[in-house]
């Protein structure tokens, strides 16, 4: 080797029983370009905490110091120390190896079988039915100490296998386990998992269950336990904030019909029903379609016929399946011109919008009945508006018109409560699903608030008791523009 040529090193560095190897790791230390962090490991990382070292090189320092040990039990599936920064192993002795923040828990046990997979050096996985066997062996310990998920945890595991692949991948799971269970010894283990998969599969009492998930798919209302996450970060966001009281100021039925026109209007140009604003008036007056555009114009006079409606407005759910009554019968009207669209009912298809995917169609009665919970639990209007119209847009439980659907139930909200309608106006429409996006994709519902108060606070400014003085103020606030050409403007 050159003289002063530097040297590339690992960040771990094993010790060797070769004599050559270890003098040349002893030069290294002492020269300080390694340094000793445990047993057999050195690291040419001179500035981490060697327990960050290790926690980031675990599973790679396990393959190499410990070939054709299984990684196994909960650690199978979680790829990760416990909380209290254990790994547990199978392998062929029972040991504790501590290590700077980790200790590995090796348990006596059968070595890899074929269908373990191989994952770092000489390390091997248990395979999914092997490792839910392992979760179902009794655990002296509990918590973060315990070698084995929770019941609920494993119920989880396979009413996910269930909703993602269905009823047949999960009786393969079970033959699979079952074979396996007599190869390693875990027949005991199989009879809890079967009595797990047959309650799931209602061919067993559902009260065998623990895991909530579990119990809703065995009595046969499954629902999307990732999307009740994300309302519950919703409505925990909107119980904790203020908001304002803003009177609804078109109290007459006149000039409540007035705002419901242009509340039409800005919800079907946010969904690309596009019309001049003198022929969608034209439609709402004459209460006829143009023949040319019959769908699109009913679409118009669909949703006007619900937000038009004092009485209809102040209809709101009192339970998670009357929610549900009242989704099916409003979406009913808003799109009877669409046969094909299945006006009133459920989708029967599962749908998506660029690469986000809403709720699977199995799981939309489901979801609908579990958000009921936290809906009921909250009271000022505007955060049950801003709840529900969520709610409904991400579940999508419908074919089409679900954007126009979570508005209406928004604003029945607000009307109800004989608070202002949020208008959505062309202006604001990217604003609005920005939005909607980040609550999806980061579970930021900061930005979501806020876009809803903001599109109430210029909304509480669009009254009177003609349309004229109505859509002077819209233009003034620049709502019939397109995003890139203003931005929205509040003029009291």
């Amino acid at each position: 080797m050159e003289k002063n040529r530097p040297l590339h090193l690992q960040e771990i560095i094993y010790g060797s029983a070769d004599s050559v190897t270890s003098r040349r790791i002893s030069k290294w230390e002492d020269d300080g370009l390694v340094r000793k962090i445990a047993s057999r490991l050195y690291t040419s990382n001179l500035e981490d905490a060697p327990a960050d070292i290790i926690k980031r090189n675990i599973f790679p320092i396990i393959g190499n110091l410990y070939p054709d040990a299984v990684l196994s039990h909960r650690s199978a599936f979680e790829f990760a120390p416990t909380a209290n920064g254990q790994v547990f192993v199978t392998y062929k002795y029972t040991k504790k190896v501590k290590l700077p923040g980790i200790t590995i828990r090796f348990m006596e046990g059968v070595p890899a079988i074929q269908g373990d997979t191989s994952f770092s050096g000489g390390l091997m996985v248990s395979q999914k039915e092997r490792a839910l066997l392992e979760n179902l062996q009794v655990s002296r310990q509990t918590g973060a100490d315990s070698k084995t998920l929770a019941y609920p945890q494993i119920e989880e595991k396979l009413e996910q296998i269930i909703r993602v692949n269905g009823e047949d991948e999960l009786n393969a799971v079970r033959d699979r386990a079952r074979d396996i269970s007599e190869e390693i010894g875990m027949q005991k283990e199989f009879e809890k998992l079967n009595k797990i998969i047959s309650a799931l599969l209602s061919t067993r009492p559902a009260k065998e269950l623990k895991s909530p998930v579990a119990t809703a798919r065995a009595i046969g209302m499954p629902y999307d336990p990732a999307r009740l996450q994300l309302f519950e970060i919703l409505f925990r966001e909107l119980k904790q904030q203020e908001f304002k009281n803003r009177e609804e100021q078109n109290t007459t039925t006149q000039a409540y019909r007035n705002f419901a026109f242009y509340e039409s209007y800005f919800s079907n140009y946010i969904e690309g029903t596009v019309f001049a604003i003198d022929t969608a008036k034209q439609i709402i007056a004459t209460q006829q379609p143009l023949p040319e555009r019959d769908e699109d114009s009913h679409d118009v006079l669909g949703t006007y016929q619900l937000v038009s409606n004092k009485q209809e407005m102040k209809i709101v759910p009192y339970s998670g399946e009357n929610l549900i009554d009242i989704l099916q019968y409003r979406h009913g009207i808003l799109l009877n011109a669409r046969k094909d669209k299945a006006p009133g009912r459920f989708k029967d298809k599962n749908n998506q919008a660029g690469d986000t995917s809403f709720v699977d169609m199995e799981l939309v009665r489901g979801t609908l009945l579990q958000s009921f919970d936290f809906y009921k639990a909250l009271t000022h209007p505007f955060t049950k508006a801003a709840y529900i119209m969520f709610v409904v847009s991400e579940v999508h439980p419908f074919l089409d018109g679900n954007g126009r659907m979570a508005r209406v139930m928004m604003n029945a909200e607000l009307s109800t409560a004989g608070q202002t309608k949020i208008i959505i106006p062309t202006v604001y429409r990217e604003d609005y699903l920005g939005a909607l996006r980040r609550l999806t994709r980061n579970k930021d519902p900061k930005v979501y608030i806020r876009m809803l108060e903001r599109a109430q606070a210029f909304s509480h400014t669009i009254y009177g008791s003609g349309m004229n003085e109505m859509e002077d103020k819209l233009c003034q606030s620049n709502a019939f523009k397109e995003s890139d050409e203003a931005v929205l403007k509040i003029v009291e």
